[in-house]
């Protein structure tokens, strides 16, 4: 193999892009598409990031994954990367003292749960995902559904979507699945090319596309809608002893109701903010919403007896062996007074938990737990958690100091100003006493970078498909061809044969519905027709 001098490297041909120049040098090993991170180093795994075993944890040297994700935690100012479009609303969460019918203590010693009748403080922030700030309330697309309980012990963010599973199992993969879901790049049109291109080489996502292409991607409005917090997480006792569970919201009085595409164009036509106009005035009148949280528990080990991991997003739990345990209802009742203020500027993390609650080795969580808090600091800044909205509506005391919009200083009472350190022999902070045994899970497997061993990528969706009434089943296959005639030929044949390998029914109705568009010669989609039709039907006018 021929090496390369310091002289020799760095003097290679010069290659001008149309913005800056650069050396044309390469490894032996790389083509000039190789992928390379922004250091130039070539990247040989951009499926997993690297983890203690494959269900994980992952570790904080995931440099790839670091550099990834602080990028596009910064990729627009000021709107959120994801999630721009939402509304909220305050209220309270009001505890059962149980789990199911057993006392919660057994399962966690998180306060906010221990004593039956008892009211936490919330504010929930109802979202699309995709989508920006002003876009219309009736496109497919996840919702998000975030809230923020302001407990004794400090705050809790329960961050998740409606629905219950993901697209992708492997954070190093987010920020690549927004980028196809998002607009053209180049023209900044969007549609489902990029997506499905995305999703075609993902096969995790069958699952999550069944979902989103059926009536359940366009919910009815913010009220009548599940949550779910989509990653595993766990409970911990007094004792230290921890559990893994799921989080859910089910609407209690409200009811579920979802959209027809037919529908949802219908109420696009004249309301664009639909969703938001309903919840608001639906708090305004009193009719307010109410969920009810319940959770799914299992014991913290691998579950080698299941055909998925617990610890894999895209996967649901089933109702059958783990049922909904009910925990807790939440009663909204009040709308903000300023937008701007109090839902535009809230900021939920997943890695903001209170004693008693645990993360799981859940590979997307720990992702999302450095992802989410550190895109706040960026959008919002420095100190967003002294905004009212995002600030414990308990005693805070921090050695924390300055930055951007810094409204005063986190000091304790009594505490020096000299003193912004710990610690200290003279008048500063001091640590808390511990008072219950830590959970301390133990690690004994390689570091690798691979994914999870039980897939299982199909089989869920074609449940969910079987699962779903025969209404459901048309709108999901017609949405399907109608996005999918848009696509290269690979990519529909590719996604073809994951809906066949999740049901014959399935994969043959997508088929036989491209087929039949490209014999009447009506590939063209409806959005490339509204273009024409906008010119063919507009009318003319003398300039004046």
């Amino acid at each position: 193999m021929k090496s390369v001098s310091d002289q020799e490297f760095g003097a290679g041909k010069q290659v001008e892009d149309g913005r800056r120049s650069y050396d044309q040098n390469r490894g032996e090993t790389e083509r000039e598409d190789t992928l390379t991170n922004r250091q130039g180093h070539p990247i040989s795994d951009n499926q997993n990031v690297r983890t203690v075993g494959n269900r994980g944890p992952m570790t904080l040297e995931n440099y790839h994954f670091l550099e990834k994700i602080t990028h596009f935690d910064r990729e627009k100012i000021p709107e959120r990367v994801v999630h721009a479009r939402g509304a909220g609303a305050h209220g309270y969460f009001e505890a059962y003292g149980k789990v199911g019918d057993e006392p919660v203590s057994k399962y966690t010693r998180a306060k906010l749960f221990q004593v039956e009748g008892k009211r936490t403080p919330v504010f929930v922030r109802f979202s699309t995902v995709i989508h920006g700030a002003g876009s219309p309330e009736t496109l497919r697309d996840p919702r998000g559904f975030a809230v923020k309980f302001y407990t004794e012990e400090g705050n809790w963010d329960l961050v998740g979507n409606n629905l219950k599973i993901f697209f992708i199992r492997d954070p190093l993969k987010f920020p690549d699945m927004v980028h196809a879901f998002r607009p053209d790049p180049v023209s900044n049109v969007p549609g489902p090319v990029g997506m499905f291109d995305f999703v075609s080489r993902s096969p995790e996502a069958t699952h999550m596309i069944t979902f989103v292409y059926s009536p359940w991607g366009i919910p009815a409005n913010y009220r009548q809608m599940q949550g779910s917090g989509v990653n595993t997480y766990k409970w911990v006792n007094a004792e230290g002893k921890a559990v893994l569970v799921k989080y859910h919201w089910e609407p209690l009085k409200q009811g579920i109701k979802n959209l027809t595409q037919e529908e949802a164009n219908k109420i696009q036509a004249v309301n664009d903010s639909h969703a938001t106009q309903d919840l608001y005035e639906a708090i305004e009148r009193g009719d307010y919403p109410e969920w009810e949280l319940c959770v799914q528990i299992m014991s913290d080990d691998e579950h080698p007896e299941l055909e998925f991991d617990p610890l894999d997003p895209t996967k649901l739990w089933p109702q059958d062996q783990f049922p909904f345990l009910k925990v807790g209802k939440m009663v909204l009742n009040r709308n903000p007074e300023n937008y701007y203020n109090e839902v535009e500027q809230a900021a939920f993390g997943t890695g903001v938990l209170v004693d008693g609650l645990d993360f799981s080795d859940d590979k997307l969580l720990q992702g999302r737990t450095f992802s989410y808090s550190d895109t706040q600091r960026y959008r919002v800044g420095t100190n967003y958690l002294q905004l009212p909205i995002n600030a414990p509506k308990k005693r805070v005391a921090t050695n924390q100091r300055g930055g951007q919009m810094s409204y005063f200083v986190d000091k304790a009472p009594g505490q020096s100003p000299h003193v912004d350190y710990e610690p200290s022999m003279t008048d500063g902070l001091k640590e808390a006493s511990q008072t219950a045994k830590p959970h301390q899970p133990h690690y004994d497997a390689s570091l690798v970078r691979e994914k999870l061993d039980r897939t299982l990528d199909f089989k869920q969706a074609g449940d969910t498909y079987r699962a779903f009434e025969d209404w459901e089943r048309d709108d999901l296959i017609s949405n399907l061809v109608n996005a999918l005639i848009q696509c290269d030929v690979r990519i529909q044949d590719k996604m073809v044969e994951y809906f066949t390998n999740a049901d014959e029914d399935y994969g043959r109705r997508v088929r036989e519905g491209l087929d039949a568009k490209k014999k009447a010669g009506t590939g063209e989609s409806a959005r490339d027709q509204a273009v024409e039709d906008a010119e063919r039907m507009g009318h003319e006018a003398d300039p004046y």
